[in-house]
């Protein structure tokens, strides 16, 4: 469940905000005047949303290229380049 704490909470309650967010590794959504404004993370949550997103990306980027072409290689082909570009060849 989303935790959502008045942005003023940040300056008196920071370090329960901090532990919540490191604890949890959810964010906590903060609010001012009753509307959404900012969102705290840690920074390992943030590393890992970063990850996640680039790995999407690059999924999306691969399916965009394979709807392109009708070329497509087996699981051994896949293995063997893989095994050929560890050696350095």
């Amino acid at each position: 469940m989303s935790m959502i704490r008045p942005v003023s909470d940040l300056r008196n309650n920071f370090a329960d905000i901090s532990r919540t967010v490191h604890e949890t590794a959810q964010p906590v959504f903060l609010t001012k005047n009753g509307y959404g404004d900012m969102v705290v993370m840690s920074m390992e949550a943030y590393e890992n949303l970063q990850f996640d997103s680039e790995v999407y990306s690059k999924l999306a980027e691969a399916e965009r290229q394979a709807s392109e072409t009708n070329e497509r290689f087996s699981q051994k082909d896949v293995l063997e380049a893989m095994k050929a570009a560890a050696r350095g060849k």
